[in-house]
């Protein structure tokens, strides 16, 4: 009777692990059970809070639940990345991040909240996003050229605005003087539309912008466009050239926006996520409109995210070095 008794518990414990596995997948399946925040720390009508509402509205028809944007500006990103990193590994809260909170802080801050690598898990990469060099329209400079030219002759007279110390404009801005060995002022806002408002002002004359806040600007007269950070033409502005065919060869820098996840979240959650927001990618409608925001489209895998970010993470440290940056 003792073989009877051990083949019961065999039999039991095979129960047991089959049931275990059989329910391993329920958190994915039935996520998400509330609305999903996802933390964008750009403000909002800026070219990524745009996209990511775009991709939101595509999840929340595919999954039910609402996925609400949530504005948490200031410091470069790091208080939307901080409340990310912090909240409960379960799915419902996201941080639409780009490479400043994910690769360039670290090169920049002696001291983050939050740890890139370690605090989050990268769920899906939904594009990559060239910038425009925007120029007021009170500001003598018609080309890249011209404003070269005037930054030499007027060494840190010019000022040039940005979405925080640490954020992609600002980077940009860095990376265009170290490539022109010109001098110009940092003038920080907590985001690209306040700096954009003070361009068409023309209290700061230069500012590095998403190409979607400024093309009604533009066929207003208020601003110019000197030159786009691909190094590829983008469909919303088909006759702007690249910044590296006008005056700076070798330029390039284009931002990508990535979701990603608090370290911790389930994988079958952030694999549905994944699923989710490729078909999301792939439908034609939203295709379009992220390229004719000037966006790339780039559905990826978490292991190829995480190889863009270390990449990425080297061309700002190196930048750092050279220009000599950091911040307290």
């Amino acid at each position: 009777m003792a073989w009877l008794r051990c083949a019961s518990l065999h039999r039991s414990g095979l129960l047991v692990l089959a049931l275990a596995l059989w329910q391993e997948p329920a958190p994915a399946q039935d996520y998400p059970t509330r609305p999903v925040s996802i933390a964008v720390p750009y403000a909002a009508g800026g070219g990524v809070d745009v996209v990511t509402r775009l991709v939101a509205q595509k999840l929340t028809e595919r999954l039910g639940q609402a996925f609400i944007i949530d504005n948490r500006l200031g410091a470069g990103g790091l208080i939307a990345s901080s409340y990310v990193a912090k909240a409960a590994p379960d799915g419902h809260t996201l941080l639409l991040g780009t490479d400043a909170q994910l690769a360039a802080q670290v090169t920049l801050r002696k001291a983050l909240p939050y740890d890139p690598v370690k605090d989050y898990v990268p769920v899906a990469l939904i594009g990559n996003t060239p910038f425009g060099l925007i120029v007021s329209s009170s500001l003598p400079a018609q080309s890249v050229n011209d404003l070269i030219r005037l930054a030499k002759e007027h060494p840190g007279k010019i000022s040039y605005g940005s979405s925080g110390a640490g954020g992609i404009p600002h980077l940009l801005a860095e990376l265009f003087m170290s490539m022109t060995g010109t001098t110009m002022t940092h003038v920080p806002y907590k985001g690209t539309a306040e700096a954009l408002r003070d361009v068409v002002a023309g209290h700061v004359p230069v500012t590095f912008s998403g190409l979607v806040p400024v093309v009604g600007l533009i066929k207003e007269g208020k601003i110019r466009v000197l030159g786009v950070t691909s190094t590829r033409r983008v469909p919303v502005m088909p006759d702007v050239a690249p910044i590296a065919e006008s005056g700076v060869p070798g330029f390039e820098a284009v931002a990508w926006l990535m979701i990603v996840a608090p370290a911790g979240t389930p994988k079958p959650i952030v694999d549905r996520l994944n699923a989710e927001l490729r078909k999301a990618l792939a439908v034609p409608e939203v295709k379009s409109k992220l390229e004719a925001m000037g966006g790339d489209p780039r559905a990826t895998t978490p292991d190829e995210m995480k190889a863009l970010v270390s990449r990425q993470y080297e061309t700002w440290k190196k930048l750092a070095v050279e220009a000599n940056l950091s911040i307290n």
